[in-house]
């Protein structure tokens, strides 16, 4: 029996760019609430951006934003931060800004830009978020207390590159992970979706076993194979679908909601 059911947003409750949630997810998860399932929502957006999503439901819901680095309720109380070390930041900050490649970093629930370019506003089309310029300078002076630092690419392809060039110099100092096709995300060493998962299991007296975690992207993967019951939506990503135990129809076809009447209610 599920008892805590978490959900990734962007193509999973929600078509990517959308910013209402289809009725029919609204209903199901209304009812997970109802039969006394802890439902969470975990994402890579920047907590401010993932709270709309979450009044949608009329209850107060955990919300685990940046990937895992923080867990905060819609009510506004926070369970756990993770930051970034300082120097770590300063040193990705360096490498970006010394290739001219697009960086933008999180503090305090804001989100700050070196300059404004057409990642910076193609990143706040689809998050339906405000950047706020302060420079190179700007963001070294704001390395503390940060949960995560993200590179907006031109394409896929280009991302897959900063990815693996990125590897070479930070693998196994931080975490680096993708969100969506064009995102590159980094965090502090240790945290993701699932690690955030494992904490809220503890809290709630949760077994694993009783978990289930839904989800599309490569941010997800840890996430679907490390509870009792992973699903992967119909239009996840293929590194996602080759590992998840289940996989239901996609976003466009109702496949949030086919998931939670299949495996918990």
């Amino acid at each position: 029996m599920i008892k805590l059911f978490v959900t990734d947003i962007d193509g999973t409750l929600l078509p990517t760019a959308s910013v209402k949630v289809p009725e029919k997810n609204i209903e199901a998860v209304q009812k997970m609430i109802q039969a006394g399932i802890k439902v969470v929502i975990a994402t890579g957006r920047m907590h401010s951006a993932a709270l709309p999503i979450a009044n949608q439901f009329g209850e107060p819901l955990p919300i685990i934003s940046y990937n895992g680095a923080l867990i905060k309720s819609s009510a506004g109380e926070i369970l756990h931060a993770q930051y970034m070390n300082s120097a770590d930041v300063i040193a990705i900050i360096n490498f970006f800004e010394e290739r001219g490649w697009h960086l933008q970093s999180y503090s305090d629930d804001v989100l700050y830009v070196p300059k404004r370019t057409d990642e910076v506003k193609f990143y706040e089309e689809m998050i339906k978020v405000h950047a706020v310029e302060i420079g190179w300078d700007g963001l070294r002076e704001r390395a503390k207390d940060v949960p995560k630092v993200l590179t907006v690419s031109d394409t896929p392809e280009e991302a897959l590159r900063r990815l693996d060039e990125a590897k070479k110099f930070f693998g196994g100092q931080v975490e680096i992970t993708r969100s969506a096709a064009q995102f590159t995300e980094f965090m502090a060493l240790g945290v993701s979706k699932a690690g955030a998962i494992k904490i809220l299991a503890e809290k709630f007296g949760i077994d694993n076993a009783q978990i289930m975690a839904i989800g599309d992207s490569e941010n997800d993967l840890q996430m679907i194979t490390s509870v009792g019951c992973g699903v992967a939506m119909g239009n996840a990503v293929d590194a996602v679908k080759k590992v998840s135990p289940h996989i239901t129809d996609t976003c466009e076809n109702d496949g949030f909601a086919k998931a939670v009447y299949k495996y918990v209610l």
